[in-house]
């Protein structure tokens, strides 16, 4: 896949807030019940984007990778709660284009956004369920470290752990 990475803009929210929908909905489609799932929607998840990225813009990276003006992946970076770290917020790619590289591309940018942020590490979330991803960020060098939380996600709590890496 020959996809490109831009920065994201007011005008990616409604689309990114769709492919999100799409993607959480394939990756945790083993975790959540289809109760969950469907909740928020695409448009709320839409919505959801616009709100935060309103608040954030100018703290936060919105990255979008794009196959021909289509886009088929996000990342998100920003400082974060933890002490000294910056914190990968998201990364989503297309269902239909997973494996082909995407996310390899956003992770790559996202860790030179993080870099730039400052601090000594980055740090993530993720569902403790999703084996996919968990084997995706170990393969790009992070590690869990032993943070835990539960967080909702249309209604359902999840556990989710914390992965690490350092940025020097």
């Amino acid at each position: 896949m020959a996809a490109t990475l831009r920065t994201g803009n007011d005008v990616d929210l409604l689309l990114v807030g769709a492919l999100h929908f799409r993607s959480r909905a394939a990756a945790y489609a083993h975790i959540l019940s289809p109760n969950a799932l469907a909740s928020p929607g695409a448009a709320a998840l839409a919505a959801w984007w616009g709100e935060r990225w309103k608040w954030e813009q100018g703290t936060h990276g919105l990255t979008v990778a794009e196959d021909f003006e289509r886009i088929v992946g996000f990342s998100y970076v920003g400082p974060s709660e933890t002490e000294g770290a910056a914190e990968l917020y998201a990364i989503h790619v297309d269902p239909a284009v997973v494996g082909t590289g995407v996310g390899r591309l956003l992770m790559g940018n996202a860790l030179e956004q993080l870099a730039e942020l400052g601090g000594e590490r980055a740090v993530l979330w993720v569902l403790e369920g999703n084996e996919r991803a968990r084997r995706f960020y170990d393969r790009g060098g992070w590690v869990a470290d032993g943070e835990t939380r539960v967080e909702a996600i249309g209604g359902e709590p999840v556990k989710q752990l914390r992965y690490s890496r350092s940025l020097g």
